[in-house]
């Protein structure tokens, strides 16, 4: 039994490294837009279109099941992962890791959509952009909020349009250190940040930095996401219901295969 793995998280790298490990069948799938990380199992870069979509691609590899473990915001490819699986008739899984939950001192407010956004973030002077790829446009709206005096925008991968002298790019990939993001709040003079709320410590110190100089967020709500069979929060829960519904069959197969060869 072949497994789908949609990855593109480091919780999507420690499942695939961990199910490969059990003698699991595993096809590691990312778009890799960032980076393409070392994994022992079988992997696939850049999506299916290639391949005449993700429904042909399933039944063309007599894929039995998928475990999408991409980012939470990764709202397309969830719902193609849901709609492929009942298409050809296999399970579809999904792990996604804890939101981040507010504490005391925290100054956090969602927006919805651009729209939202923009009308939230006039008045502030500085923003840190730290919500991912941004629209060209949607930059371009920020920048002409009359409040607004420079942006400062992080990501991981280099915008594919140029940008005005007011807006100051850094390419960075987590995990950041919480002595480097209280540094860089305090060097641009940042007065909110914008975030995704991805969950999990690799870029959490921003907002622990943010809370302790009392600096507001603008966090994007997760979105809703069509229902997969089973959904996990916790990796090891996850990790172990895949090898009781998966594991012994692959492994039962793969002693039969040892003892045809003896």
């Amino acid at each position: 039994m072949k497994i789908l793995l949609l990855g593109g998280t480091a919780d999507a790298r420690h499942l695939a490294d961990a199910l490969h490990k059990e003698g699991l069948n595993v096809i590691y799938s990312l778009a890799g837009l960032v980076r393409v990380p070392k994994v022992d199992c079988q992997l696939v870069v850049g999506g299916f279109t290639q391949f005449g979509g993700l429904a042909q691609y399933l039944t063309d590899h007599n894929i039995g099941a998928i475990l999408d473990v991409t980012h939470p915001y990764a709202q397309t490819m969830s719902s193609k992962a849901v709609i492929a699986a009942k298409e050809v008739g296999i399970p579809c899984w999904r792990f996604h890791r804890p939101a981040w939950q507010q504490e005391e001192g925290d100054n956090w407010q969602d927006y919805q959509d651009e729209a939202d956004l923009l009308a939230q973030l006039d008045g502030f002077r500085v923003p840190l952009l730290s919500a991912g790829q941004m629209s060209e446009d949607l930059l371009k709206c920020i920048m002409q909020l009359p409040s607004i005096e420079r942006i400062v925008w992080r990501t991981a991968v280099e915008p594919k349009f140029s940008l005005s002298d007011n807006i100051y790019w850094i390419k960075a990939i987590g995990p950041f250190a919480l002595e480097d993001e209280r540094q860089l709040l305090v060097d641009h003079g940042i007065d909110v940040i914008v975030s995704k709320n991805s969950g999990g410590m690799a870029t959490y110190s921003k907002l622990v930095a943010a809370r302790e100089l009392s600096i507001p967020v603008l966090l994007h709500a997760r979105p809703i996401l069509s229902d997969a069979e089973r959904e996990f929060s916790d990796t090891e829960e996850c990790l172990q219901a895949c090898l009781a519904a998966w594991g012994n069959a692959s492994i039962h197969i793969k002693h039969q295969q040892k003892d045809s060869q003896q």
